[in-house]
């Protein structure tokens, strides 16, 4: 949390020197009129999440908690990147990455089967937990002004999810899930100046197909301040639920997840 605590500080000194001295007469906000915007930054996550792989023999698996059964730290700070195309005056394209990792190491209180590995009571188990998310989506404004907008679209989470455990005696037994999941989204923002917006976006879905099935929601609230026409930087909060669930395939059980924090980003738009 250190690092956000540092830029926090950072952007705030640099914030209110510039609000005072600039002198701004743009006669729109860029946030909502540009045609590409890019953003850099990081985001800081929470994080709470239960998994299970099953064994290819046996069929059985245990459901362990991540933080309490492993002893991952429950906290994460990965980068953060996106993208959005304004291809029209109502239509855009966005998309965006963001990346954690974390890592444990505990004496289990319980016998635990993962994959196709028996970890016994008492074994010290060192554990890493891998997590992205790549986000797409094409959007449609049905309302939209220079400094207003509210739309919906369609999107794509393509989730990464990886978690190994492993024994010096036992060796390591790895859960690596490519899910791709659709999602319905929408959107929304307004310009309180020249400088100044703020934007939103839920996405939503709960799908079953087949052997899978899969839920998440994932929610972005975005405060961005421009000291210059085409460089602005801002702080939001990101929070991602999901779920996840095979019956048969290469990875055969289940996992949920939750993440939730602050995210600090700098942006450039023309």
């Amino acid at each position: 949390m250190r690092i956000f605590q540092f830029a926090g500080l950072a952007l705030l000194s640099s914030v209110f020197p510039l609000a005072a001295e600039a002198e701004v007469d743009w006669g729109l906000n860029h946030e909502f009129n540009d045609s590409f915007t890019f953003a850099l930054g990081a985001t800081y996550f929470r994080t709470t999440g239960q998994a299970q792989l099953n064994s290819t023999t046996s069929g059985l698996g245990t459901l362990i908690d991540l933080q309490d059964t492993l002893g991952l730290s429950g906290e994460a700070t990965g980068p953060y990147a996106s993208f959005r195309w304004r291809m029209s005056e109502r239509w855009r394209l966005e998309a965006s990455y963001v990346w954690i990792s974390e890592s444990g190491d505990k004496s289990l209180t319980q016998d635990i089967q993962w994959g196709d590995v028996n970890f016994p009571i008492n074994a010290n188990v060192s554990s890493k937990f891998n997590f992205s998310d790549l986000r797409s989506s094409v959007g449609y404004s049905f309302y939209k002004t220079s400094d207003k907008e509210l739309g919906v679209g369609l999107g794509l989470h393509v989730l990464s999810y990886q978690l190994s455990l492993s024994s010096l005696n036992l060796g390591t037994e790895a859960g690596n899930v490519l899910a791709p999941l659709p999602v319905l989204s929408v959107y929304g923002g307004f310009a309180l100046n020249e400088q100044w917006s703020v934007s939103a976006r839920l996405d939503w879905l709960s799908l079953t197909y087949q052997q899978y099935h899969g839920g998440i929601t994932s929610v972005g609230v975005d405060l961005l301040y421009q000291p210059f026409q085409h460089f602005g930087l801002g702080i939001g909060w990101r929070s991602l639920n999901l779920n996840f669930q095979a019956t048969s395939g290469r990875f055969v059980g289940k996992f949920e997840q939750s993440l939730q924090g602050p995210q600090l980003f700098l942006t450039a738009s023309f």
